[in-house]
């Protein structure tokens, strides 16, 4: 009986993958993309992250020596460490927050007007200007937006040079980053806010349901779980991959490493000095911990109005 079942299972296979084969066919230039520039590369970094490579003399294996001076040595790191993570804590979750809301409220609007909004509050997510605009707001001088507000309301007497004192840069680049942060995420929610079947309202209001926050966590909530687990995805791995912010602000290195990040870390040695295999090991660190991340962070949205 058994290896009757076997055989079974094994036409039922070949069947469903002969059936399968135009699907197959379609998605086999993703895959193959996404092999060749993610899994690959990934698989990659691990390997070197175990070399001494410097990109011209051949990789030689060093073992555990990149991670041992990477924990044990490198204070630098433990200092990009901190950063990042007051970076996740802080604009992970309220970033999010903000792109549900915004999408949300953005949703009760209808054709251009929600369109224009939408817009709107992307923008600064996709635009090369983002950096030129904070950068005349910090200007160190009296012409900077920042200073020359509180000198002429009287709560400054001579310009500070924000990015190079210590104390501003982390609260400024978290600023910036929360600013940035209504991306691909808010764009997830507003779709996802779209496709909510509306009988679900009539049947909620029938069972009860008597305003809109119960509307929006036992209806619109459970019902676009994908797009939350989506967004959830995208802004972990922006607050925890924070680095273009910091250089273009604060420079690579900041003052006293007060903007440094796991990332730019990760670029002083991948771009500048070329120690590949050193780079691997920060790299492999920061993939397993926005892995096990977003593994945590899944898991809590699984519970969303269940």
């Amino acid at each position: 009986m058994t290896q009757r079942t076997t055989g079974i299972n094994r036409m039922s296979l070949k069947r469903r993958l002969k059936r399968g084969v135009p699907a197959y066919l379609l998605l086999a230039p993703y895959f193959i993309l996404f092999f060749l520039f993610t899994v690959l590369p990934v698989l990659a970094s691990i390997v070197l992250s175990f070399t001494n490579f410097n990109m011209f003399e051949f990789p030689e294996f060093v073992g555990w020596k990149n991670y041992l001076r990477l924990l044990l040595e490198d204070d630098i790191f433990i200092i990009a460490v901190k950063n990042t993570f007051i970076f996740a804590v802080i604009t992970g979750p309220i970033s999010y927050m903000m792109c549900l809301i915004f999408a949300w409220i953005i949703n009760e609007f209808r054709g251009k007007l929600r369109a224009f909004l939408t817009l709107i509050f992307y923008a600064p997510s996709i635009s090369g200007n983002a950096y030129l605009v904070w950068t005349l707001i910090l200007s160190g001088d009296r012409y900077g937006y920042l200073n020359g507000m509180l000198i002429k309301l009287g709560f400054l007497y001579e310009p500070i040079v924000w990015m190079k004192e210590e104390k501003y840069v982390l609260f400024f680049l978290i600023i910036v980053q929360l600013w940035l942060s209504l991306g691909t995420g808010f764009l997830t929610f507003i779709a996802g806010l779209q496709t909510v079947d509306k009988t679900l309202y009539e049947a909620g209001a029938i069972d009860g349901v008597r305003n809109r926050w119960q509307e929006l966590w036992y209806i619109t909530l459970p019902s676009m779980r994908p797009q939350l687990m989506f967004g959830a995805v995208m802004q972990i791995t922006q607050s925890f991959a924070v680095a273009d912010i910091s250089i273009q602000l604060a420079g690579n290195p900041s003052v006293n490493y007060a903007g440094a990040t796991v990332v730019t870390h990760l670029m002083d040695y991948g771009s500048q000095r070329y120690e590949m295999g050193y780079a691997s090991a920060i790299a492999t660190i920061l993939f397993l911990v926005m892995i096990g991340t977003n593994k945590l962070v899944q898991k809590v949205l699984r519970k969303v109005g269940s």
